[in-house]
């Protein structure tokens, strides 16, 4: 009996999301899975063309589908009458309340080894919530912040969740961290932010007391960074608000060789949208260099939320083999196309297949 496809919305976006997201496409079509896929429009140049970057046939079908992959979208800099981010209209529109964030390191130019942590970001408030004004004629700009205790709590426990999950799949790999217990660190900045970051940080400890096989700790967001930075090494889970995550993850980055090589997943209780960390990058759309790998490694992520795990690690082996053969876009200090990395693992997920 032939089981039913997995259908998955393809969303391009702008720029090189035209680029990365047909390349995770013909990765997944590499693998002995059906799928079903539907291409939307969202984005910069859905808004020139049809005044909405969401178009509502994209906000109906999405609903759907089993889950989603969206390239990039290329946000305007100042406000643009009309103009929302339609990333994160789709978050808040499917409750996608947690970002994930793996960052492990590569075999290439410039990444630390031995790093393998996960940044979990709360996804659907602090200063993303976007309620600004202007004040005294307008020489004052204010922002507010938005933290509340269900938001906190639901991130706290996924991020003990997968922290507890990541322990024991050490143990089942004999990993080298087998010995190390399961960590998470909470990332706040309540020194100083007494009521939100205090909210925060009081509602993550009291979810840790759950899971007394996971340890917890906490860090002051600047000293994060600095000792991120120092010893990525030691690091398991970290969970922050929305704007610490989002600045941790992108720093984070740069320790295992680039936003090239950083895929992140926006995760509900019922659906998950993929997306690369990296942006449109309007210098170098259309010309064949953008790093695929980003991409392909965040359609790893959705098959994992689908269950489909040994897949997931199938699409893994195969960009860190690819990679480790010295096949590198220019981000990465090599000659190859998007084309050429792209047949390259596709080649190597092929083999694998026949190995087995």
């Amino acid at each position: 009996m032939m089981r039913r496809p997995y259908r998955i919305a393809l969303i391009p976006g702008d720029g090189v999301g035209k680029e990365v997201v047909p390349a995770a496409r013909r990765v997944l079509e590499a693998l002995p899975l059906p799928f079903d896929f539907v291409e939307l429009e969202a984005g910069w140049e859905t808004f020139t063309h049809t005044g909405t970057a969401l178009p509502q046939r994209t906000a109906s079908v999405i609903r759907g589908c089993d889950g989603a992959i969206f390239g990039a979208t290329q946000s305007p800099s100042q406000k643009v009458e009309g103009y929302n981010s339609p990333i994160l209209a789709l978050r808040k529109q499917l409750d996608l309340y947690a970002n994930l964030r793996p960052v492990v390191s590569m075999p290439v130019p410039g990444s630390r080894p031995d790093i393998d942590m996960l940044i979990v970001r709360e996804n659907t408030e602090c200063l993303y919530v976007r309620q600004e004004r202007l004040e005294d004629g307008g020489d004052t700009a204010v922002a507010q912040r938005v933290i509340t205790r269900r938001a906190s709590e639901r991130i706290a426990r996924k991020a003990f969740e997968l922290a507890q999950a990541r322990g024991v799949l050490r143990q089942k790999r004999q990993d080298v961290q087998k010995a190390r217990q399961a960590l998470v660190t909470v990332v706040h900045k309540a020194n100083v932010l007494s009521l939100t970051d205090g909210l925060f940080r009081e509602t993550c400890l009291a979810v840790a007391k759950e899971f007394p096989d996971v340890q917890a700790e906490e860090q002051i967001v600047d000293s994060m960074i600095y000792r991120m930075i120092r010893e990525p090494e030691r690091y398991d889970v970290i969970v922050a608000p929305n704007l610490y995550g989002d600045i941790l993850s992108d720093a984070a980055a740069a320790l295992v060789g680039g936003l090239g090589l950083a895929p992140s997943a926006n995760v509900g209780d019922h659906f998950t949208l993929v997306e690369p960390v990296h942006g449109s990058a309007p210098d170098i759309a259309g010309k064949g260099l953008a790093n695929p790998c980003a991409a392909i490694l965040a359609a790893a992520q959705l098959l994992d939320s689908l269950g489909e795990s040994e897949m997931a690690q199938r699409v893994q082996r195969a960009v860190r083999n690819a990679l480790a053969d010295g096949i590198w876009t220019a981000d990465l200090g090599g000659t190859a196309t998007t084309e050429a990395l792209t047949d390259a693992i596709v080649a190597r997920v092929k083999e694998q297949a026949a190995e087995r």
